[in-house]
């Protein structure tokens, strides 16, 4: 199995598409600029890991997932992520860069550790465990950086083939970020997106991914015109929702750069009291 290129080439759509969204939306133009710079150092982090392993499927150590934390490849690039983050970010979060890079190597591993173990899970209730008081904006500064590792993982650890409806990533573990509709035959066959690494399944299109409420007229899809190829689907059932990005409606729709320029959806769906099921990188 090779990885590397085909990757690579999906940062490459990432990064052209926010910067074409940046501007078509000059509400979005700040956060999708950052984003881009972001998602250059993840693409070059991602090359960094192809050259240390090489392109073929790797074996985590434990055979778990999340037992592979490589600190020896990882640690020598943080630096140079914070640095980035301290010069584009908004203010409170490069403040935080700032403080973080003062604290030192052993600081920084117990803040990646953590993020490793928990990040993209849910919590008791059913949470994303972002949502559970752990500070925002250091999460950000694990996250933005390990997500890269990730779905280098995602993408090179064999196994992790969905097996009946999972509401929970194969690979992983974790929650599901988005939702994706992809052409299939005459229609759209619904995809989820995972939270942490990147990885997609398939999922039912009449099922709330939270809480498995299967009548449809607890589930309402909403769709603002300013975005026709964006679908917040909600649950009246239990509050959460999904954001889906609907390739069947905009084929050159990239799913992580199209949700972070949806701001107003945000907005709306939490006027209306409907929580999401995981936020973004940027939280929203």
């Amino acid at each position: 199995m090779t990885i590397g290129r085909q990757k690579l080439s999906e940062y490459d759509k990432r990064i052209e598409r926010a910067k074409y969204l940046a501007a078509e939306y000059s509400f979005a133009a700040k956060p999708l600029k950052f984003y881009e710079q972001i998602t250059q150092f993840q693409q070059g982090l991602f090359a960094t890991l192809v050259k240390e392993w090489g392109e073929a499927a790797v074996t985590p150590s434990g055979g778990a997932f999340r037992a592979e934390l490589n600190l020896a490849v990882l640690l020598p690039q943080y630096s140079s992520f914070l640095a980035l983050v301290e010069a584009h970010a908004p203010k409170p979060l490069g403040a935080a860069a700032t403080d973080i890079a003062r604290e030192g190597s052993a600081a920084w591993v117990e803040l990646l550790t953590n993020y490793w173990r928990d990040g993209g899970r849910a919590d008791e209730n059913g949470m994303s465990r972002s949502d559970s008081g752990r500070p925002v904006l250091r999460e950000f500064l694990a996250r933005g950086f390990l997500q890269a590792y990730a779905e280098f993982l995602g993408e090179a650890v064999a196994g992790g083939v969905a097996d009946g409806t999972p509401y929970l990533c194969p690979k992983c573990d974790s929650l599901p970020l988005l939702g994706v509709l992809r052409p299939e035959g005459d229609g759209g066959r619904r995809f989820l997106h995972c939270a942490f690494c990147a990885h997609e399944w398939g999922f039912r299109r009449i099922l709330c991914p939270a809480c498995g409420e299967e009548r449809e007229d607890k589930l309402p899809v909403f769709v603002a015109e300013q975005f026709p190829h964006v679908r917040v689907d909600a649950c009246d059932t239990c509050k959460h929702y999904i954001r889906t990005i609907d390739l069947t409606k905009d084929g050159n729709a990239v799913a992580e750069a199209d949700d972070l320029a949806a701001i107003p959806l945000t907005l709306w769906a939490q006027e209306y009291g409907y929580t999401r099921i995981h936020a973004n990188l940027l939280g929203a």
